[in-house]
Formats: C-alpha cells, structure tokens, sequence
C-alpha cells in the first residue's frame, strides 16, 4: 500500500470519525432540555413564515437554547419545510426532538370554550368572544343569519336553543362561523332520531320540544325534578293551561335589571307566558341533555302548579287551593 493511500485513509477515517461525533453531538442535544423550568410558553408559527423566523422564536420564547443544532436536526431529519403554521404551547422542558415533532405534527394549541347549560345566545357570544374568537355583534349576528340557519338545516328564526352546552376546543384565529357550527353540529348529533320519532309521539315539533326544554333547564337546576316540572308543563298544555312561567317573562324583557315586576308580568310581550297561551315562540335559552330528554319523557303526575322552597327545590300541586297553600308558606311570609 503506497504512503499516499494510507495518509487518504487516515483523512477518510478522520472524517468519518468527525462526522460521526458532530451527528452523536446533535442527536444528544436533540434529546436533551433546554432547561428544568416546566413552564408554558405560547409560540406562533405565522403561515409561509421561515424557519429562521421559527428559530428565532423558538429562541427567544427560551424553549430551544441552540437554534443552530436545532435548525442542523432539522436538516438532517429534513423536517425543516415541513412545519405547520399555528400557536403551539411549548415548554424548556421539551426535548428538541419533541418540540421539532409536535410542529411537524400540527399539534396546535387548543384554547377551551366551556358553554354552560342554561345559557342564552348572548351569554354563549360573551364566553367565546371572551376566550379571544371574534365580537360579540359578529357571533350574534352569525346565529341569526337566516343563511347560515338555512345550511345548519335549523328550522328558527336564531340558533337559540341550539347552541349545545359543552366544552369546546379550538385553535387560535379559528372562525367564528366554525365555532357556532360546531356547537349546532353538537346538537344536531345529541338529538337523536329515537328523540325526533317520540317528539313526533307527543305531537311536538323539534323546536318545540327545545322550547319546551329550555324553559325546564331555567326553572330548576336539580336533577330529580326536571322530568316532574315537565309533566307540570304538559299537563298545563293539555287542558289548554297557559304556562305562567317567569323565565320566559325575563327572556322578552330589554335590559332586565334582576327583579321581576308586576308590570312585567302584564306587559304582552311574545315571551309573556301569563298572557300568550302555549309555548313562547322559540326556546329561551340552551338545554342541556338532561332537560331535553325530560321535556320528551315527563314523569306522570296530576301536578298543574309548583312554586320554589328557596333551596333549589320546589313544592308541586294539583289544585289550586292546595298551590294557594304553598305559595303563602314558601314565598309570601318570605
């Protein structure tokens, strides 16, 4: 073997050598934290937005303390053109490895939206347009878009009533009309045929029946007595009854101050139910699962009257004088 091929062989094994240490010096960082401080840091990878650009975020978010190994990681994996745009919650941690994944992945953060049951229209823009997705005059006039109803195949006039109570997660910037699709789309997929065949039974219509439910949702928060406040409802239907039940007062009210009037209840308002016979005009506010399928299923009882105990709870009658009775005793010496 001549002197020149093996000097060659020494400069090849050399760089072999070298080579190989730079690739274990880059994996072993990319396994390794940036630091021990568990904190949440919120980055946001703009859309068409360079890599460097991502590096120096990365950086500066002090979630990656090397942009130059990281960025040489991600050449060698060829994961550098492959990150997706979006806000990611990221943390020092995190190994690189695991940073680089979860933008390769799209794993976005995913902010909480929580609709709680009870809940009107206006009250359900405040939560979202709370957690940072458009205004409350933009969300408000999605829901009564007769459009955007149309496409939801929503049978109203506004979605109130079909905005479904629960939690929701979306990314940052996710539209608003995706938003209130989704809670619609909830519904949609809560209200089952079996539920649509037995409002069909009661001679309800869907609507109807979620008119029927949000008023139940509103009147009582205990679990036990939903489906006995129903049976008071369609009892009161059936012999022609109107319902006289404040919520629905409150609900046609402008700007109601939290007291309830005498005048207020004589007002001839769409929603006046102590004046109008039978059901308000629509739903009154979001039910939740357990309100609908009592509004569908209501306990058999004689009941025509119920007043509140002022503990969450109430006392039912079936005749007036006995109504009377528990009126004097729960509300008037109160």
């Amino acid at each position: 073997m001549s002197k020149f091929i093996k000097i060659l062989l020494v400069i090849l094994a050399a760089l072999v050598i070298t080579l190989s240490c730079f690739i274990f010096d880059i994996m072993n960082y990319a396994g390794a934290p940036a630091g021990r401080d568990d904190v949440t840091k919120f980055v946001v990878i703009e859309k068409g937005q360079s890599f460097n650009a991502t590096l120096d975020a990365l950086a500066k978010a002090g979630v990656i303390t090397n942009p130059l190994k990281f960025k040489l990681f991600a050449r060698i994996k060829g994961y550098d053109k492959k990150i997706h745009a979006g806000e990611y919650a990221l943390s020092p941690v995190m190994p690189p490895a695991l940073i680089l994944d979860t933008m390769l992945r799209g794993k976005v953060y995913l902010h909480k939206i929580t609709v709680p049951e009870g809940y009107n229209m206006q009250q359900v823009a405040e939560v979202i347009s709370g957690a940072g997705f458009g205004t409350v005059e933009n969300l408000m006039k999605i829901t009564t878009d007769p459009v955007f109803l149309q496409e939801k195949r929503i049978h109203a006039g506004t979605l109130e009533g079909y905005l479904y109570p629960n939690t929701y997660y979306f990314p940052k910037d996710e539209p608003c009309e995706n938003i209130i699709s989704a809670m619609v789309e909830k519904f949609q997929s809560v209200f089952s045929p079996e539920w649509e065949k037995r409002a069909k039974e009661l001679g309800f219509s869907i609507h109807e029946i979620i008119t029927l439910a949000s008023i139940i949702e509103k009147e009582t928060a205990s679990q036990d007595e939903r489906r006995i406040i129903s049976s008071v409802f369609h009892n009161r239907l059936k012999k022609g009854m109107r319902l006289e039940t404040d919520p629905t007062v409150i609900y046609g009210i402008k700007n109601y101050k939290g007291n309830i009037t005498r005048k207020h209840l004589s007002d001839r308002t769409p929603y006046n139910t102590y004046k109008i016979p039978g059901l308000p005009p629509g739903p009154i506010a979001g039910p939740g699962y357990e309100s609908i399928k009592a509004a569908l299923y209501p306990a058999e009882t004689d009941y025509l009257f119920f007043v509140s105990k002022n503990d969450g709870t109430h006392i039912f009658s079936a005749d007036f004088k006995e109504h009377g009775r528990a009126v004097r005793k729960y509300q008037v010496k109160k």
